[in-house]
């Protein structure tokens, strides 16, 4: 039997660019529906697992500064130390933004999360975080896209666009029968006024092509200086681009004609050695993510109270360090909802335990809860999406991964 008196074991909820080349835009044919409440929902993808103990450090367990050695995080209180959540679980201190939004009831915490994927391939873990199945590559499109046909319809755009990826690729989660937009800055010299104006001209007697080009250039122009500040310091922005992407993007989603979905990616979260704790590269990518959401709430303005963020990685990482002061692949992590919307102020954590007995395989930490529960929950009570849809069209046999209610308040 698992130790139970230790750790409290039952179910807790723990309180607490160019035009041409840099943008890439493309607009449905039919009008899309729009959620009767104007609700945003940002989905920030973490490519390369997050060491989900890393960034939610559950110091309040008995066994954790012994298996996580070097990579324990200092405890609350202490100079560098974590970040209190509770008497459980801290932040890692790179996420001083997401702390401020935790204590204002504006951030939840979810902990021993996972999708339905056990193994530990990057391609497929994130191949079956998009698509909404239990098997990697179970399906050509993605839960979100799905999701965009079963929102509530309230309006039409100008734009006759509800979703947008801000992104070099279109990422699988946005791929299918609903047309999404992209936008992702250009690593090409910007094309002068002159240039668009020929272009203009060229193919004003194309319908088609000349609706979408303005749209385009509109959609550019939203996005302003931020991304011509990308386009010209993108050499030097690496270690800030997520960041520089969520401030663009918040131009776009608080406009009243914008965009009501967005995904973002972040990508070098595969921290196999020199992982570090208070400080090192996973503290900097932590850091990166905790600018990204300052940025979106800043940019949102007024509209941050009718948003959600969801952050999220295909995998976790193994609980124990490895020879090169890293960790390697695991299975469980962490995820967090973030905006003026959440029900924050908690963690959520069906805690498994850190002893040798309680991981899974003996290595990694277990998952108890379902990613899948989460994403149907916001769907439904934020974005407004029937439950029934949910378990037939967007998330199919799923039934066993229940909506989690009481994420989100009323918008």
């Amino acid at each position: 039997m698992k130790q139970q008196n230790k750790l409290n074991r039952p179910r807790r909820e723990f309180l607490g660019r160019s035009v041409l080349a840099g943008l890439s835009l493309s607009i449905p044919d039919i009008g899309v529906a729009f959620p009767q409440t104007d609700a945003r929902f940002v989905f920030i993808i973490l490519r390369g697992a997050l060491d989900g103990l890393a960034a939610v450090a559950p110091y309040g367990d008995g066994n954790y500064q012994r298996v996580r050695g070097a990579l324990a995080l200092q405890q609350p209180g202490l100079s560098g130390g974590a970040l209190k959540l509770d008497g459980m679980f801290a932040l890692n201190p790179a996420l001083q933004s997401m702390h401020a939004l935790f204590q204002v009831n504006q951030l939840l915490v979810l902990h021993a999360i996972a999708s339905p994927y056990r193994d530990r391939s990057h391609f497929d873990g994130q191949d079956l975080l998009e698509n909404g199945t239990t098997t990697p590559h179970g399906s050509l499109d993605g839960w979100l896209n799905r999701a965009l046909l079963s929102m509530p319809a309230s309006k039409q755009q100008k734009t006759e666009q509800m979703a947008m990826a801000f992104a070099q690729n279109l990422p699988l989660v946005l791929r299918g029968d609903v047309k999404v937009g992209s936008w992702a800055p250009s690593r090409l010299p910007e094309t002068d006024d002159d240039t668009m104006q020929r272009i203009v001209a060229l193919y004003g007697s194309d319908e088609y092509f000349l609706s979408r080009l303005q749209t385009a250039m509109a959609t550019d122009a939203i996005a302003g200086d931020q991304g011509k500040r990308m386009s010209a310091n993108m050499s030097t922005q690496r270690n800030n681009s997520l960041a520089s992407v969520a401030s663009a993007a918040a131009k776009l989603l608080q406009q009243h004609d914008g965009p009501r979905v967005a995904v973002m990616e972040s990508t070098g979260w595969d921290t196999h050695a020199n992982q570090g704790a208070e400080q090192g590269q996973l503290f900097l990518k932590l850091a990166e993510l905790d600018r990204a959401m300052e940025g979106l709430k800043e940019g949102l303005g007024s509209v941050w109270g009718n948003t959600v963020v969801m952050v999220a990685t295909e995998f976790g990482r193994t609980v124990a360090i490895n020879g090169s002061r890293g960790t390697d692949h695991g299975t469980a992590a962490c995820a967090f909802l973030a905006g003026g919307a959440v029900n924050g102020g908690r963690v959520i954590a069906d805690w498994p335990g850190l002893a040798a007995h309680n991981l899974y395989q003996g290595r990694d930490l277990q998952p108890t809860l379902d990613l899948r529960s989460v994403f149907k929950g916001v769907l439904a009570t934020h974005m407004g999406v029937n439950e029934s849809v949910l378990e037939t069209n967007i998330f199919v046999d799923s039934r066993a991964a229940q909506p989690m209610m009481n994420l989100t308040r009323s918008v």
